[in-house]
Order: C-alpha cells, then structure tokens, then sequence
C-alpha cells in the first residue's frame, strides 16, 4: 500500500480535481447551494474528524470512570461529548492492550464513524485493504509500519452500517503528567482504525 493508501500523491491530486469539477458542475446546474456545500465542508474540517475521536481516547485515558463508560456503552459515553448523529448512531470500542490489538474494517462498503473519525480515508475504501485485513492482518498492518510480537493477538473487527466501531490504542509511555489536551494530540486517526498507534512524546515531560 503506497504511503499507507495504496495511492500515489499524483493519483489523489487527480481525485481531488474530479471532486472540484463534479463540485463545480454541481453548483453551476443550480443541484447544490455553494453556501450550504460550503457549511458541510467547514464542518468537517473544524467540527467533525479525528480530533473528537482523540478527545474521547484521551478522556478514556485520563479518567477511569468514563473508560469504563466507553466502553461498555460507546454510544452513550462518546454522547457525552456532544459528538453523534449520522454514520455515528451506533458505536463500539475496542481498547488495544499488549495481549490483543484491535484492527476496524468495512468488508462490504466503507462503513466509518463519521462524528469521531471524519471521512473514511481512500486506502479505507479500496478493495485490496477490506479483503486482505480479513484474510492476512498482520501482514497489512507491517505495510503501515506496524509489526506486532508475534504473541499479540490480532482481532478483526467488521463495521457495518448497524455498528461502527473506535479502536482505544494503548497510552504512550512517558506521558505521566500530561493533560487532556496534550494527550489527544498523541491519537492519530491510524491509531482509532487500528493500522497505527498513538504517537510518542518527544521527551518524558509535558509539552509546554
């Protein structure tokens, strides 16, 4: 899978300007209002994506009361955030321990959680990554640059339109001290699919 995606740069540059025409096109034959075209985007780039997510993992690191929330209603306790709706109504999470590693697929179509993870990424969609993380996950995840030990068991987890799910990785190492914030700026979007893990501090001490 080329830079994680099994897509050159070129190739979604090239993605990306049939999205503009088919926009454009959209807007000129009068079917979409530029305004609310424009509200739906904002919206996803400020208000819905990985950062929720990162915030609910971070809560969950921080603070036991709402892990145990987390995870045995997701739904619920993600509510608590405010986050919740469409490609959301349905939530589980998986927390990664050293024993086990949770890995999120979508083998019919690209199921995703929308209100914590944005938009589902392309390499997400492709059907190379929806078969082979079923039939050989360890191998996809080594293409992600994540190899597990050999006695960490690998769960597949397939999300459907009834349930979609958030992967809780394990809380970096030398994180003692950190807050909330500092906290979910360690979750990747990778690391809530399960292809990743969450990023480490640069050193054993707070950021300013």
């Amino acid at each position: 899978m080329d830079d994680k995606s099994g897509h050159s740069h070129s190739e979604l540059s090239d993605v990306a300007l049939r999205v503009r025409a088919l926009e454009t096109l959209l807007v000129d034959k009068g079917y979409v209002d530029p305004a609310a075209l424009d509200a739906i985007v904002e919206s996803y780039e400020t208000r819905i994506g990985p950062r929720n997510g990162a915030r609910v993992v971070a809560r969950a690191w921080t603070d036991p009361k709402f892990r145990e929330r987390l995870l045995a209603n997701a739904t619920s306790a993600i509510a608590e955030f405010g986050f919740g709706g469409r490609q959301g109504e349905h939530m589980a999470a998986l927390e990664n321990t050293r024993r086990r590693h949770n890995l999120v697929v979508c083998t019919l179509c690209s199921c995703y959680p929308w209100p914590v993870l944005g938009l589902p990424p392309v390499w997400y969609k492709s059907p190379a990554y929806r078969s082979r993380a079923v039939l050989d996950p360890r191998a996809v995840l080594a293409e992600f640059g994540l190899n597990l030990a050999a006695d960490t068991e690998i769960r597949v987890w397939d999300s459907t339109a009834e349930l979609r799910y958030i992967v809780v990785p394990m809380r970096p190492e030398y994180t003692d001290g950190f807050d909330e914030e500092q906290l979910a700026a360690l979750v990747t979007r990778d690391s809530m699919i399960g292809v990743g893990l969450a990023l480490s501090p640069t050193n054993g001490s707070p950021k300013s």
